[in-house]
């Protein structure tokens, strides 16, 4: 398959460049788009050919389901069949955001997009390129991250082209995403409103809005079930090498990779570090450091932390040691996905 590459400036997006990428998903092509969370891989979300060829481009599990992503706060009604009052609030205090929203969904919704469940998966993103697209469109578009499955997500063009080149019909290349990490999933169908996934829309925000919030600490699902989100059960955000993870005090865990790393290359070991600017200063010159940012500045490290593990992509080495990072606000979706790209590996000191 040839895939089409278009670039397009995100503060003036090129009308005829989206209204192309727009007529391929009307007829039931796959296009990688960016989103301000990361870049998403889209197809008509109503129609089950389509569907499948996002599961196919990415090798995803049939039973994990996808997330539709609408223009406008008024498609919600074709697609969900009951709307309640915590929802309602939340998509007027957090849409268009990195918010995804579960509901009862309609019949207008195919199984294989909500993976057979009675719930379907929305959010009204806060990018104007992928808005814009998705109007023009004239369809709900289902889109789980541009990569492999299991690998980290693409937070800039270049990955998902390393990832989905040939697979899939187009990408919009408009330049990095803003946050790095996907949305919150919020379960609006529970007796508390529940989250499934943390993300950019943190726990303190959803409880300002809302009050009583219940938080799934599991974050996984049995084998014999079927998830009731994205990133529930798979294996995910991978990066090339085995990962071990490093929690706890800031100075403890620094001193704990340094001796870690020390012995790997004592082995005769190539190292890696997915580890902050400070952590990374005291390492050995040998080890080969994924620098994600300060270790007092959240926002950065979110932004930066899938460009980080797909840094050893092309800087191959034996293992990696990654540090971790206080877990409240946004450090709790960083800490997620840290956690499953260790394989929860991990060490506490």
């Amino acid at each position: 398959m040839n895939t089409e590459y278009f670039v397009i400036d995100r503060d003036h997006p090129d009308p005829c460049i989206l209204s192309r990428a727009a007529d391929i998903l009307r007829r039931g092509g796959v296009v990688a788009f960016p989103t301000e969370t990361v870049y998403g891989l889209g197809a008509n979300g109503l129609d089950a050919r389509a569907v499948a060829a996002i599961y196919r481009a990415k090798g995803r599990p049939a039973d994990n389901p996808l997330i539709l992503h609408i223009a406008q706060i008024q498609d919600v009604e074709k697609l969900a069949r009951e709307v309640p009052a915590c929802a309602r609030l939340l998509m007027d205090t957090y849409w268009p955001g990195p918010l995804t929203i579960i509901l009862k969904r309609t019949k207008a919704v195919p199984d294989c997009t909500t993976a057979g469940l009675d719930t379907v998966a929305i959010r009204l993103p806060a990018s104007r390129i992928a808005r814009e697209l998705i109007q023009l469109a004239g369809i709900p578009i289902a889109a789980p991250s541009a990569n492999t499955s299991g690998r980290p997500s693409p937070t800039n063009a270049a990955d998902v082209r390393a990832d989905m080149d040939g697979r899939i019909d187009a990408i919009v290349d408009a330049g990095p995403c803003d946050i790095g990490v996907e949305s919150t999933v919020i379960d609006c169908t529970a007796p508390v409103p529940t989250i499934l996934r943390p993300g950019g829309i943190t726990l303190e925000m959803l409880q300002a809005a809302l009050g009583e919030v219940r938080w799934d600490r599991t974050q996984n699902t049995p084998e014999n079930e079927a998830p009731r989100a994205p990133g529930m059960k798979y294996a995910h955000y991978a990066p090339s090498a085995p990962m071990t993870l490093i929690e706890g005090n800031r100075e403890q865990r620094q001193k704990k990779i340094r001796v870690l790393a020390e012995a790997a290359l004592a082995a005769g070991k190539r190292v890696g570090a997915v580890v902050s600017a400070e952590t990374a200063f005291s390492l050995p010159a040998e080890v080969v450091s994924a620098v994600y940012g300060s270790q007092t500045d959240v926002k950065t490290i979110g932004n930066q932390l899938y460009t980080a593990l797909r840094f050893f992509d092309n800087n191959p080495v034996d293992l990696i040691f990654a540090e971790g990072i206080e877990e409240k606000g946004l450090g709790r979706a960083i800490m997620n996905r840290m956690r499953k790209a260790a394989g929860h590996q991990i060490i506490r000191v």
